[in-house]
């Protein structure tokens, strides 16, 4: 069974390979949205960054060890780099199933922190969760799904 840390540490893998997958979708993404995109990225990369801190401090606060190197962001994660070939839209349609994948996982979270009394914990991945539904609803509305 996954502990409160083990859960906590894959979203901050998650968060810092996505916090990188970001920075690359900014500076590399092509085409008729460009500044669309290239704006959103990089207010999607400063909020992972500050996902990051705030989920390290939490597993800190409660006596949890934070993966801090990129080694172990990458065995951690359940999200992936980035190819590095992707269209707009494919990088859109990436964030969406990578925003998808972290919210199944926040659930978990959630229910393994209700499950050992730390309601504080359980608040703070749910409004991740909440603001993660807001971010897959509109990108799926801006491919036009």
């Amino acid at each position: 069974m996954t502990t409160i840390h083990e859960a906590l540490n894959r979203q901050i893998a998650n968060w810092s390979v996505l916090y990188i997958k970001l920075h690359h979708y900014h500076w590399y993404v092509k085409g008729p949205q460009f500044f669309t995109l290239h704006a959103k990225f990089q207010e999607l990369y400063e909020e992972a960054a500050l996902r990051v801190d705030e989920l390290a401090e939490r597993l800190i606060a409660i006596g949890g060890r934070p993966v801090s190197r990129m080694k172990q962001f990458l065995e951690t994660a359940t999200v992936k780099e980035a190819e590095g070939n992707e269209t707009a839209e494919q990088m859109v349609d990436a964030l969406i199933a990578d925003y998808s994948l972290m919210i199944g996982e926040l659930q978990d979270a959630t229910a393994i922190a209700e499950r050992q009394g730390d309601e504080r914990t359980a608040d703070m991945l749910v409004d991740i969760q909440k603001g993660l539904e807001n971010h897959v609803w509109m990108l799926k509305a801006f491919n036009g799904r």
